[in-house]
């Protein structure tokens, strides 16, 4: 080979190494920024503002994990509807919020394989696997798992009251029944307003049974359900139930009750506190804070506080207790299609468990949406507005609680409201636990709103002196009839294979 020949081919053979290297570069930059795209994944939550949030939070959210979500906010009191809509049509998004209800009827759909079992994938993710086993508990199906759990306080029920109306009337906070009693009455009697009408009453209500609830709770009866003679029972077969019964229709008799309660809306019955025609609100104690907030429009001068220790006829204090979470989330197979992209959305999730993303979840920008104060998150009050807007639409979203994802406990400068925090603790030493959370009944997935209504329609009845005593006993016989008699021995049958 000629020597010129020897140079244009050493040329090539140049030209060609570099051809190729740029080959190899360019195919891994291809590379590399296609594993550098975010992630894409939809998400179905319910909204409980009456505007869909600004995108901000998402943005931030998106950006920490190299992710692209797709939310539909839908409003809360028609979340059911749309979830059972999205089910009938294959359109359930690839990941979901799912209520304690709607989980319970989805268990035959779990186990035809519908949706991801997540158990197994845990311990892929550190934050993750810091949820806590009891609650995850709560929600297994034939003891595998398949949602995350948006963690609450066991129970945060309590006492609202009108403080200032007590100290007007020489009234401390009521510890036992008999007191509680005392403090609707007066509150209804003797002009704790100092108006010289008689426009008040003790206690507010509303057309749910969940104010009597805690009184038949206080009466020593079960939580839904009970154990008796070895057999589980509802709670209103109980004697405690009866007996929480008559107090309770003591109270309507009297008016130290809203007589329209079984007809009354959430907003009014909290009106009826806001506005100064009721002393007593009994629920989530922690609402007293957005209760002043209204209230001090209409009377700067009021004062609120919280309580929950009521003793009850035996002289114990005892709460109902919830599973340990408001919501689930669940991963359908028919949206999620492959372990890959079910180990990107629990990547994601992990995130939310960390320090940094259920802050950023749950309070925003450090700085902008909140300040640290001995240790706790305080909004900012000059930027409440934006707060509103932009973080608290997605703080249902929060997975776990502040125990597992680390995430700041709130401060807050109104003190019934920090407070009420102390008190949700405290109620964890008197919990009563429903037996039937993690038990099967088909008949009671199918009939539990029928059964429902039967028995609160004739409580409301009871109180309001419609029926007696006989025609209470005939609605369980009706309530029997209707299922009620199935319920209790599938529940029995369930409790009985789970021993």
């Amino acid at each position: 080979m000629s020597k010129r020949m020897c140079k244009q081919w050493a040329m090539f053979m140049i030209v060609l190494v570099l051809l190729m290297g740029c080959s190899q570069s360019g195919s891994g930059s291809s590379k590399e920024t296609k594993e550098d795209q975010p992630f894409e994944f939809s998400i179905m939550l319910n909204l409980h503002v009456a505007e869909t949030p600004d995108a901000k939070l998402q943005n931030l959210l998106e950006e920490a994990t190299n992710t692209k979500m797709k939310i539909q906010w839908v409003p809360d009191n028609t979340y059911e509807e749309r979830f059972n809509t999205a089910l009938a049509t294959g359109t359930l998004p690839e990941v979901f919020l799912i209520k304690p209800i709607n989980f319970i009827q989805q268990k035959d759909a779990i186990r035809d394989g519908q949706y991801w079992e997540i158990g197994p994938y845990l311990d892929e993710f550190p934050n993750l696997g810091k949820l806590k086993s009891e609650i995850l508990d709560n929600t297994l199906v034939d003891g595998k798992l398949y949602s995350l759990y948006a963690g609450r306080p066991l129970s945060r029920q309590g006492l609202i009251y009108r403080k200032d109306w007590a100290e007007r009337l020489g009234l401390e906070a009521p510890n036992n029944l008999d007191e509680l009693y005392k403090m609707m009455e007066t509150f209804t009697l003797d002009d704790p307003d100092g108006n010289g009408k008689n426009d008040t009453i003790g206690l507010t209500d509303r057309g749910i049974l969940g104010t009597f609830q805690n009184f038949a709770t206080w009466h020593g009866a079960p939580n839904n359900w009970g154990e008796k003679d070895g057999q589980l029972l509802p709670e209103f077969m109980f004697p405690e139930y009866r007996e929480a019964m008559k107090y309770f229709k003591d109270l309507f008799d009297h008016g130290y009750i809203n007589k329209d309660a079984p007809v009354t809306s959430k907003t009014d019955q909290q009106n009826l506190l806001k506005n100064g025609t009721a002393g007593v609100y009994i629920g989530t104690m922690g609402d007293v804070i957005t209760l002043y907030e209204d209230a001090k429009k209409l009377n700067p001068e009021l004062e609120f506080d919280v309580h929950n220790y009521i003793e009850g006829p035996d002289g114990e204090y005892r709460t109902r207790a919830i599973p340990g979470y408001g919501s689930l989330l669940m991963f359908p197979k028919s949206a999620v299609k492959t372990e890959e992209q079910l180990r990107k959305i629990l990547s994601f999730f992990d995130y939310l468990m960390t320090p940094e993303g259920s802050n950023l979840l749950y309070w925003g920008v450090e700085g902008e949406h909140y300040e640290v104060i001995d240790g706790k998150a305080s909004i900012i009050q000059s930027n409440l507005a934006a707060y509103d807007r932009e973080i608290r639409p997605y703080t249902p979203f929060e997975i776990g609680e502040p125990e597992t994802n680390g995430r700041y406990e709130g401060y807050f400068e109104y003190e019934p409201r920090a407070k009420a925090d102390e008190l949700y603790y405290d109620n964890n030493n008197y919990l009563v636990h429903d037996p039937t959370v993690t038990l099967e009944s088909e008949t009671f997935i199918k009939n539990s709103e029928t059964l429902a209504q039967i028995m609160e329609d004739a409580a409301y009845k009871y109180f309001l002196g419609q029926i007696d005593d006989q025609g209470f006993d005939a609605a369980i016989e009706e309530w029997k009839k209707a299922g009620g008699e199935q319920v209790i021995e599938e529940f029995n049958a369930s409790y009985q294979a789970s021993k």
